[in-house]
């Protein structure tokens, strides 16, 4: 940036969006999303986007992040209601009619969300979709628009560009289908650019690319971002400026040096230290009101230090040797082939220990698990190699032999808003297992045992009634973790259960994992793109690339003197704007 002030290009002045709940008892009810009532009088949101810079707004969730930037353009449900000033180029974005605002959607401000499969339409190409707004906003020909549309996937590096003009979403990667969000961003050139987490669900590597093309594409066009995310290691590397949210309200704005070097308020630097790094191994993580409190004066910190030893000579629950998995692939019109997806696994997993398992979107990590639990069809490809489990080779069992190995082997998805059914209330959904594998006398039994797992992992009985929707991410997959304690299992495959939570709650539940660990000796495979996450939890890592297990020791090991170029790669693109804050908040 300039020695001159730059133009702003943004300004948003004491923003308050409220959503409307509904009449009850004659008067309209209301939620204060962004903006608080506090001692008698209104605190709305303000901040400034300055021409060609980069303003990234953090903050747990629930803030108002995703609500205060989406309130720009109005992408906000019909019963929001907006107050305060947004002024873009001069514009106040709050009095302009719908037309207008349609008009400078994609063309004058473009967004980015974080999950591109769902963003993309399934039905149409990625021409198709890409074409839509060189049509519309710039009236090209359809001929034209189609160049341009290659044109903006060679821009963003997505490799064979006019072959993936035919494609539809499903066939990319989530890597290559950010890449196209990104294309149809920035087709028209915008001048603001808001990007709503749009690296939380990629791998580092993707993760890395994706950030170093925004820098790259925001330089050469000379646009503004706003970029949203609770990932303060990315913030500390794309950010120019960082407005930190909590409850609605900003706690602190400044410089990103500042900001992290020097942060002023007490949440600002609860949020820096709550995450795990790379560094060191604490026996537990910061929890942001923890931390708040021992700030204050009237609580401890969490403890930290190296982490509970394990038994060495614990007994081995798992072990797998040579353990493939293949798939059909189809090729040509009646033809197939077979695609090895994962090539010779051997591990052993004790009692009590936790396996990382980690590497590139791809790599067999997932495949890897989900064949160690059956929960791929042989049909599908065949399955090679042993899987013992107690002494039983698991890959050998009949289907019905299989049933009751399923109460000791649970599994643990990554995405808790998808892996819950929305039409079960939480106590359907714990006590519907039991039911099935005969835990429990009667249903007064199992619904006592439902309301004892879900105080063991911190909800409490009110939520039995409930319906997934009512709860957070956080919640839900604490529920998700509750399920799988209801069949009293030995081993738990956590498939990536916490990528898709902000810091504070990923504390929360990595904090849980390690306390039930402890409680009830369960052993662990944790599958993960974070290796600072996977550093907290792991005692022994796996790193996968390509299906094959490229590197194999213990934790420190391999984190702190990988022997692979393809490990010493990983860990070398990972974000680490937040560890000079740590280390100087601690």
């Amino acid at each position: 940036m300039s020695a001159a002030t730059p133009a702003m290009l943004l300004t948003i002045q004491d923003l308050r969006v409220d959503f409307r709940l509904g009449t009850e008892g004659g008067t309209m009810t209301r939620a204060q999303a962004v903006g608080r009532d506090i001692g008698g009088r209104s605190v709305g949101v303000s901040f400034d986007v300055p021409e060609n810079t980069t303003v990234a707004l953090v903050g747990e969730s629930g803030s108002g992040k995703s609500v205060t930037a989406m309130s720009i353009l109005n992408l906000l449900p019909d019963n929001a209601e907006r107050r305060g000033r947004i002024h873009f180029m001069g514009r106040d974005m709050l009095q302009l009619p719908l037309a207008e605002l349609q008009a400078m959607r994609g063309k004058d401000i473009a967004c980015v969300f974080q999950d591109p499969m769902s963003s993309l339409n399934p039905v149409f190409t990625i021409g198709e979709q890409l074409c839509e707004p060189l049509v519309k906003h710039l009236g090209l020909t359809r001929r034209d628009a189609l160049k341009r549309a290659e044109a903006l996937l060679t821009e963003v590096g997505l490799p064979e560009p006019r072959r993936r003009l035919s494609a539809h979403p499903h066939q990319l990667s989530g890597g290559q289908q950010q890449r196209v969000m990104i294309a149809m961003a920035l087709a028209c050139e915008p001048r603001l650019l808001i990007a709503d987490e749009p690296t939380t669900a990629l791998d580092v590597t993707i993760q890395r690319q994706i950030l170093e093309l925004l820098g790259n594409l925001k330089a050469k066009h000379r646009m503004s971002m706003l970029f949203i995310s609770h990932d303060l290691g990315v913030v500390g590397e794309i950010a120019d400026h960082v407005v930190v949210m909590r409850h609605g309200t900003v706690r602190e704005q400044g410089a990103v040096a500042d900001i992290f070097q020097r942060p002023q308020d007490a949440y600002t630097r609860a949020l820096l230290a709550c995450r795990p790094t790379l560094e060191q191994r604490g026996e537990r993580l910061m929890v942001i009101d923890d931390h708040i409190a021992a700030q204050a004066g009237s609580g401890t910190a969490a403890a930290t230090g190296t982490g509970r030893a394990k038994d060495p000579a614990a007994p081995i629950v798992v072990e797998a040797t040579n353990l493939t998995k293949s798939f059909w692939v189809r090729s040509g019109v009646f033809g197939r082939r077979e695609f090895r997806a994962v090539k010779g696994a051997t591990f052993t997993l004790r009692r009590g220990h936790t396996l990382g398992v980690v590497g590139e979107s791809g790599s067999g990590k997932t495949t890897m698990g989900l064949t160690l639990l059956r929960l791929h069809e042989p049909s599908g490809g065949p399955t090679g190699g042993r899987v013992l489990f107690h002494g039983e080779d698991l890959l050998a069992l009949s289907k019905q032999q299989m049933l009751p190995m399923r109460r000791r082997i649970q599994v643990v998805f990554q995405n808790p808003y998808a892996s819950l059914n929305p039409r079960f209330t939480i106590g359907q959904t714990l006590i519907e297992p039991m039911s099935i594998h005969g835990i429990g006398r009667d249903p007064a039994e199992r619904e006592a045992r439902a309301v004892a797992l879900l105080q063991r992992v911190g909800l409490d009985e009110s939520a039995l009634h409930k319906y997934p929707h009512e709860f957070s991410g956080g919640q839900r997959q604490r529920v998700a973790i509750a399920r799988c304690l209801t069949l009293e299992p030995e081993v738990l495959v956590l498939d990536e259960a916490v990528s898709a939570l902000d810091v504070s709650v990923q504390a929360q539940v990595l904090n849980l994992l390690k306390d039930l660990q402890d409680e009830l000796g369960l052993a662990y495979i944790f599958i993960s793109h974070d290796l600072a996450v996977v550093r907290f939890m792991a005692d022994e890592v796996l790193v996968m690339k390509d299906g094959e297990v490229v590197e194999q020791a213990g934790v420190a090991q391999i984190l702190d003197a990988p022997q692979q170029e393809y490990t010493r790669r990983l860990l070398g693109a990972i974000p680490r704007g937040h560890v000079a804050a740590a280390t100087a908040s601690a």
